[in-house]
């Protein structure tokens, strides 16, 4: 078929597997969303009101799915725009594709108006880009761009696009969307990898699993309880790897880190064995590196051999595909016994528990109550910050692709564009965003494009008046001293959120927060709930930056 640039775009979309795109038009991008107008029926786009909203929707549509996210913009600030939720699923290993369109290639390098070099921009943050100087290139950049978004370790791909090669014909010819290759990764899994790694764990008294964000996208949950069970070890988590061991399992002892549960650091601190599995290893994780699991002999898994012996150094790790490494193992391991280790640490879980304040409106009730009323079914976004992290420690994810938050990169403004992408891709399921009012204020346009799609969403607002996490920090090294970090506007959350179409809530006590999410959950329109709660509530337990994470404190 003969068919011009931005009608191979739309069909190559569609050999893709594509049915949403988010994004916001503009001059140079008119000739793809004129294109795209007539394929409304096949490819239904979302109209964010920020280009920001459109990558985070992309992002959070993909997590929660599987698939890749989509998103268009326009040229000059209309990509520039995209640059947050690009870098922000690049850090957290999303797969995103981002078409942009640019000025004319006759024009390029010009300061043409909205110019913009966008794949110079973005080459850092992306795990490829391209800009399509020749529409001859175009469909087999687009299908390569899919396949490097997807493949390996995934993350996002921009593809440019001057306005003049959406506009002229060349011929296409249909290709269906062909399976990612395994390739060296799957090769580097060698018999004496496993063999090595099946001694370390023989040799093991006191195990501990640790898994992070890899489990999840390498969907290895499965193989990863059989292998947890096998090696009859207790397990931690990541941020990112939340829900791909099950957080309601006796073998769970909660998130590690910073703000971890006592008993994953403690137990972390103790082990002869850490298994790391798709984790990175991150400094929030570390706190000090020269003392992390001191103990203990490190096996890590992971498909990016980059990640190996870069924060930490391991003993012996196998590079591939976390779901395939697990299941190798799964096929040679005898089933251990570790029982006094268990009840050692299942003594640590029950010394040192996740406390809910028993009374007034507090961050910990708002997520334990949120979680009781979902029974955990939930598809939970959140921003950054303080509420984020009470999100991680009292929701109970059982599953993959229930925890939509921004782990890397710490981007303010996430959750509600991602919230969006998610309900998008999954009409059936609940979604809540959970926020801080300071998070809420980036991006809050973003409740009117909810209420614009009709998609009954459910903004939570944990509201303190003050940059909660940055005032934690003010309070405990900074000697109080608040410097920008109190918002003591007057700025009314729910008559923001009534303006835009969404219903609006108030509440300052545990009961009126029960009622309000009641009504939320059956509600057929976007609902922001303002949970008003105190100044200084904090998130405990903590471990200072650069301190062994054995080492916790609080305010007192």
């Amino acid at each position: 078929m003969l068919l011009n640039g931005s009608e191979i775009i739309i069909e190559c979309l569609k050999e893709q597997g594509v049915d949403t795109v988010f994004g916001y038009p503009g001059g140079a991008i008119l000739n793809l969303y004129d294109e795209l107008y007539k394929h409304s029926d096949e490819i239904h786009h979302v109209l964010t009101s920020h280009e920001q909203g459109a990558a985070h929707a992309a992002d959070g549509y993909a997590r929660s799915t599987g698939k890749v996210g989509v998103c268009f913009a326009t040229s000059g600030p209309g990509a520039t725009n995209l640059v947050t939720g690009i870098a922000t699923a690049h850090m957290d290993s999303v797969p995103i594709v981002a078409i942009t369109c640019n000025v004319n290639v006759s024009l390029l390098g010009k300061d043409s108006f909205q110019e913009i070099d966008i794949t110079g921009i973005t080459m850092p943050i992306t795990k490829h880009n391209f800009i399509v100087k020749d529409i001859k290139d175009l469909a087999e950049t687009i299908r390569r761009a899919f396949t490097i978004a997807k493949s390996g370790r995934p993350g996002p791909v921009l593809i440019d696009v001057p306005k003049d090669v959406t506009a002229p014909t060349n011929k296409y010819e249909y290709m269906p969307m062909k399976p990612i290759p395994v390739g060296r990764v799957k090769k580097s899994i060698t018999e004496d990898a496993i063999k090595e790694a099946v001694k370390l764990i023989k040799k093991s008294k006191k195990p501990v699993v640790f898994v992070g964000g890899g489990a999840v996208l390498a969907n290895a949950s499965k193989e990863l309880k059989k292998f947890v069970e096998l090696v009859d070890a207790p397990v931690c988590d990541t941020l990112m790897g939340k829900g791909a061991f099950d957080g309601r399992d006796e073998r769970y002892t909660g998130m590690l880190g910073m703000h971890g549960c006592k008993a994953s650091n403690l137990s972390v601190s103790e082990c002869d064995l850490l298994i790391a599995v798709g984790t990175r290893f991150s400094d929030r994780v570390l706190g000090n590196p020269d003392k992390f699991a001191s103990n203990a002999k490190i096996l890590q898994f992971d498909v990016d051999p980059a990640e190996i012996n870069k924060n930490i150094l391991t003993d012996h790790a196998i590079v591939g595909d976390v779901k395939e490494i697990l299941s190798r193992l799964n096929k040679v391991l005898e089933q251990a016994d570790h029982a006094t280790w268990m009840k050692h640490v299942k003594e640590l879980s029950e010394k040192y528990p996740l406390m809910v304040p028993a009374e007034g409106l507090s961050g910990q009730y708002i997520v334990a109550e949120t979680y009781r009323q979902t029974k955990g079914d939930a598809i939970i976004a959140t921003e950054v910050g303080q509420h984020q992290m009470w999100a991680a420690q009292y929701y109970k994810f059982k599953k993959p692709h229930q925890l939509l938050t921004s782990g890397g990169l710490g981007t303010m403004g996430y959750g509600l564009g991602a919230a969006i992408g998610a309900k998008t891709g999954n009409p059936d399921k609940k979604v809540i965003n959970i926020a801080g009012d300071g998070c809420f204020r980036m991006n809050m346009n973003e409740v009117a494009t909810a209420a614009r799609e009709k998609l009954p969403i459910i903004e939570i607002v944990i509201n303190n008046h003050v940059l909660g996490m940055v005032r934690q920090w003010q309070t405990i090294f900074y000697e109080k001293r608040y410097s920008a970090t109190v918002l003591d506007d007057v700025v009314d959350y729910v008559k923001l959120a009534e303006a835009m179409g969404a219903t609006g809530y108030r509440v300052t006590t545990q009961e009126e927060f029960q009622s309000a999410l009641k009504e939320a959950l059956v509600s057929e329109k976007p609902v922001l709930i303002d949970c008003i709660i105190d100044s200084d509530d904090k998130v405990w337990p903590m471990v200072a930056p650069g301190a062994p994470i054995n080492e916790f404190f609080k305010e007192d």
